[in-house]
């Protein structure tokens, strides 16, 4: 019997090379979607009652069970993540020189942001980038989403870039999420296409509502593909 502890609230439990199918949120969580996605990926959405208002949980799933969780606030700043491979667990610093801003993208069009993170180890990264709507909207699985274009870059404590990213992603009004989209993704040795886009949204009553099992793109080199960053994984 394994145990995980994510971030403090969630704990997911497998049994030997046997993975839960059905995703159980802690006590005081309420799952609210859960996102079918290309590239072998299936992600919870939920809120917890300890949490701060406007405050939202997420845990993907691959084929070999999770991998990434995360919480965000209403503005969809980063203020935890966790690569559960590496077993590394980031918290936004309080100092940003241009917090994100979800609120300021739906109102002007264009949000920038320069924020820091810090590790469990002390080790401080930089994040810089923007968010603009292009004007575009799609329909996945009857749900309406507005496009946006991104680009961000990641940097060391030194100030040398550790990668960056850039491509299209798409958002939620209502449910006040980014959800990843058509992509590039360079670590050093050039870009690299990726495109973990919804294709299909699981609603309470859903029959794949609450399944840890990804069911799009599922192939080796899809699966083992690691993106960094808060909302890319």
């Amino acid at each position: 019997m394994k145990a995980v502890w994510i971030l403090g609230l969630v704990t997911l439990t497998t049994a030997g090379p046997v993975m839960a199918q059905t995703f159980v949120p802690p006590e005081g969580c309420t799952v609210f979607v859960t996102v079918q996605s290309r590239g072998c990926k299936v992600s919870h959405h939920y809120i917890c009652k300890a949490d701060l208002a406007g405050d939202q949980r997420r845990v993907d799933v691959g084929l070999d069970g999770p991998y990434f969780a995360s919480r965000i606030d209403s503005e969809t700043r980063w203020m935890q993540s966790y690569d559960l491979i590496s077993d590394v667990e980031q918290q936004l610093m309080p100092d940003a020189a241009d917090s994100a801003s979800f609120s300021g993208l739906l109102r002007t069009g264009t949000d920038t942001y320069d924020f820091r993170q810090i590790d469990q180890t002390g080790r401080i990264t930089r994040v810089r980038g923007f968010d603009t709507l292009t004007g575009r909207k799609v329909t996945i699985d009857e749900i309406t989403l507005e496009e946006t274009s991104f680009e961000f870059s990641e940097f060391a404590a030194d100030g040398s870039q550790l990668s960056t990213a850039r491509g299209k992603e798409y958002i939620h009004r209502d449910w006040r999420l980014f959800f990843s989209g058509p992509s590039e993704w360079d670590a050093g040795e050039g870009f690299e296409p990726y495109d973990r886009s919804p294709a299909r949204f699981d609603l309470p009553g859903d029959p794949g509502f609450l399944s840890n099992k990804p069911e799009f793109d599922c192939d080796e080199q899809l699966a083992r593909l690691s993106i960094p960053g808060g909302r890319l994984q």
